[in-house]
């Protein structure tokens, strides 16, 4: 809740990677409050009352995943609006004639040809580039947690992908603070 509230304001690729954890340590808790009570929340050093939030917060998301259902896979509708949040921005900056984009529609392109690998492969002709994008995040975030072996073309595509997605998210913390789609002449004063 805290870390999800915090990486919100600083890095939104790290908070959806982290929201979609947070929905699989659900689902691996069966969506059970007292597990994830007993198996996660008393795991931390918090007063009754951070405690008591913590609680509170995981309870409306299991509530959310009912709700939505999302119980056994796919990802909260607040998840995946941040995604269209996400998609729209790479949209906008990709339209942007601006030479100040120039750096971002280059790594979009060097990243192009994985995200069509990788959509031939999973099969996710509906999921757009950025999605695309963060479910290859995510899939190696697992691995590395697992601790499987990762081939070096797959660590080459993690690599790019990831240098990509940090481009947008520091973007998209500017273009809530409205200061990325100011005119340069502005900047400069």
């Amino acid at each position: 809740m805290l870390i999800a509230s915090q990486l919100r304001k600083e890095n939104i690729a790290q908070y959806l990677l982290y929201m979609w954890q947070i929905e699989d340590l659900i689902r691996a808790n069966g969506l059970d409050i007292d597990k994830i009570n007993e198996n996660v929340v008393s795991r931390y050093n918090l007063s009754p009352e951070q405690q008591k939030a913590m609680l509170e917060w995981y309870e409306s998301l299991i509530d959310m995943m009912r709700r939505e259902d999302v119980v056994e896979k796919g990802h909260l509708q607040m998840n995946k609006n941040t995604i269209g949040q996400l998609a729209d921005l790479h949209r906008r900056i990709l339209a942007d004639p601006r030479p100040r984009f120039d750096g971002y529609r280059k790594e979009f392109y060097n990243t192009l040809p994985f995200i069509v690998e990788l959509r031939a492969k999973a099969g996710e002709d509906r999921a757009g580039e950025i999605e695309t994008c963060f479910n290859a995040l995510y899939g190696m975030l697992m691995l590395r947690l697992a601790k499987k072996p990762v081939s070096a073309e797959t660590e080459k595509a993690f690599e790019q992908i990831t240098k990509f997605i940090s481009l947008l998210s520091t973007d998209f913390i500017l273009d809530e603070k409205d200061e990325l789609f100011k005119d340069d002449d502005k900047q400069a004063k």
